[in-house]
Formats: structure tokens, sequence, C-alpha cells
């Protein structure tokens, strides 16, 4: 079941991005083995596998790659993948002897995908860095913040999953398409930086038109506007607009009472402050719930400002199937959805070397072989 149902693909165990790659993968029906070493940890803050999400749905061999026997147990896995994935610095995995030129030469039609923040080559790629550094280089963090402020941490969603695991999935797959018509695979270089660059396409587009301003919280679309934005409730909540067509503006003027006071023009940024604050004031006259019954479901292009704690009880997350759950645990669905293929529920992700003998078994690895290599402390 699946877009992806009948690929292989081998998962060299990482942090972040990588795992989420492999992790959407895994969730349109690819088969995933992910790698990982023996005293790796989960990345669960509870330490529970179930919680693990970014393990969902794949099976996992436990090995200590800095053995030499290590190398073969991967390659025999190659040879029968579509693809593998791996995030760490430029050259360990060459240093491990399972860089591209010797997967290439075990599986010629392997796509090898490679996740890094600054990329395979380039004056930077060997120093260590974080989403933060990487968004920071490319403009997107100068540019979220309110106006005389900082830049805001915007959690670590542009470079990691958004410009990094999310550039990956399609780059492996857009490889994966490449290679059933050539019978050749070939590297994938994503990087953090060149990922959270093509997420700010428009806005770049916009800066060099005029349009966009290099001030943080002066524009449409970060703040600046009085009509695109968060305000506080009375019950110290906080609620969203983004009235930004001229109908959708009127109706929100309505629902603020304010229909028919002559107003500055909406698009005229020189007011935009005092506006704000005007917008302000009314909204927090009123708790958040009494605005959902006012706006929400209107073209006010309106929503509230949920918590983690009340994502999953909304009507229309609940209606649409957006998370899934399982003996208490609940995690977003697979995405997105398909009209034909679509997925199965992925299987909870399970306890690290929870597959090894049998991922062993199945690459060819006879029962006394599987015993030395526990026994050398190769497998685990």
């Amino acid at each position: 079941m699946g877009p992806l149902s009948g690929k292989k693909i081998v998962e060299i165990a990482g942090i972040g991005p990588a795992p989420f790659a492999a992790m959407m993968l895994a969730d349109m029906g690819a088969e995933v083995i992910r790698v990982s070493r023996p005293s790796g940890s989960m990345l669960s803050m509870a330490q529970n596998e179930k919680l693990d999400f970014g393990n969902r749905g794949k099976r996992c061999i436990a090995l200590n790659l800095k053995d030499p026997h290590a190398a073969d147990v991967v390659l025999r896995l190659v040879e029968s993948a579509d693809a593998i994935i791996e995030g760490y610095r430029p050259g360990v995995m060459e240093k491990l002897g399972l860089g591209p030129e010797v997967c290439l030469a075990r599986n010629p039609r392997i796509v090898f995908g490679r996740m890094t923040g600054w990329g395979q080559d380039g004056p930077l790629g060997n120093a260590a860095g974080h989403d933060l550094n990487y968004i920071a280089l490319t403009g997107a963090l100068h540019a979220i913040g309110e106006k005389g402020q900082k830049p805001v941490v915007p959690l670590n969603l542009i470079g990691d999953f958004g410009g990094g695991g999310m550039l990956l999935a399609f780059g492996v797959v857009c490889a994966m398409l490449e290679a059933q018509a050539s019978g050749k695979g070939q590297v994938v270089d994503a990087a953090m930086v060149d990922g959270a660059s093509a997420l700010m396409t428009m806005m770049y587009g916009a800066f060099q038109s005029g349009f966009w301003h290099n001030t943080r919280g002066s524009n449409m679309l970060d703040g600046g506007a009085h009509f695109y934005g968060v305000y506080e409730t009375a019950d110290g909540r906080y609620v969203s607009i983004g009235s930004i067509e001229p109908q959708f503006y009127a109706l929100l003027l309505e629902k603020l009472g304010l229909a028919g006071e002559e107003l500055p023009h909406q698009h005229d940024a020189r007011h935009w402050d005092e506006l704000k604050q005007r917008f302000a004031e009314i909204f927090r006259s009123r708790t958040r719930d009494e605005w959902c019954r006012i706006m929400e479901g209107t073209d006010i292009c309106f929503a509230p400002v949920l918590g983690f704690d009340e994502v999953t009880s909304h009507p229309h997350i609940k209606a649409r199937g957006t998370f899934i759950e399982d003996d208490g645990v609940w995690q977003p669905a697979p995405a997105p959805r398909f009209s034909r293929s679509a997925p199965e529920r992925p299987a909870p992700a399970v306890a690290i070397g929870a597959d090894t003998d049998v991922l062993l078994a199945e690459a060819g690895f006879s029962a006394e072989q599987i015993a030395r290599m526990r026994a050398a402390g190769t497998v685990a």
C-alpha cells in the first residue's frame, strides 16, 4: 500500500532531518531499514520508542559502524535497495567504507541521499552547525520577528524539516524516478542552506521588486500589517487573522464594529502601527472563544491559536483525521492524501536493533555468521 510500495530505503541513523525524510518515505509505503548504533539513543525525550515518531513504520538493525565488518552488512542491504540516506558531515561515510563510489559499485542503481547543513562542498562544508545557523545565512532568520526587536527563533522547521528533510525526500524520489529510466543511480546533495533558500523564493523576488522591505515587522506577511497577524484576547489567549483580500478585510471591519468608519486605506503602510493598536484594543475586549463564535468559518481568514494540548480536539482537525492515535499516543497522520494508493497506517517505532536478526537473515547471513557477528560486537 502507498505510492512508494515496493521501494526499499536504507537509512543510516542520525538526528533530525535525515530520519524525518526517511519517515516521509516510510509513510508513503517504502520499506525503510534504519541502521542504528547499538548505543544510540532514541530522539524521544521520554525515552519511549512509541513517542519517537520519526522512526515510525521502519525496521531497525543495530550495527557498530566502526567495526570493519559492519560495512559489508550495510552493503548487503544496499544490494537490494533503491536508496540509501545519511546525514553525516562530508567524508564520514567514506571513512566508514560506505561512500557513494563503494555503494554504487555494489548497486549501480542506488540513489545516495546526503543530508547536511552547509552542503557537500564550500568553505563551511566541514564546519559544525544547526538549523538556526543555516537559516541565518539565507536571510530567513533576519526576516522573522517584531519591528525593532531581534530575530525570533522559528523552531527548527525551516532548516531541519522544511528545507532539510522534505528537500531530501523530494530529491531521493526524483532520483529514484530518473533511475527507473536510466538504470543508473546518483548522489543527491541536499543542504539546508539550499532548502531554506528555496523556501524564501517569494520573499527574495518581493525584496528585489521593492515590495518587501529589509526591516523586520514592516511587511504585509511578517506581522507588519494590521490585517495579517496575531492578537491577544481578553483571556490571555490569541487569535490569528489574514484578511489580505479587500472583501475579506471589509468583513473583518464589519465583525470588529468598524464598518462605516473613515479609516486609512488598508495598504497604506504609514498607518499600520496605529491600526494595529486599534485592532489590539478591540480583540482584547472578548475572549478567544467569543471571537471564534463571531469569526470562525467566515471569509475573514481567521483561526484561533491553539496549544499542543488543544490541536487534536478541534472539530476541523478531527474531521480531517489529521492526527492518529494508538494506545493514548497521538501523532500526525501521513500526508499528503492519495485517492487511490493511500498508504497504510504507520506502524509504531520499534526499539533500537529490534529487527537485527531478521534483517541479517533476509540479507543472506547464516545463523552461525550472525552469532559470530554478535559475539564480536559487530551487531547488537
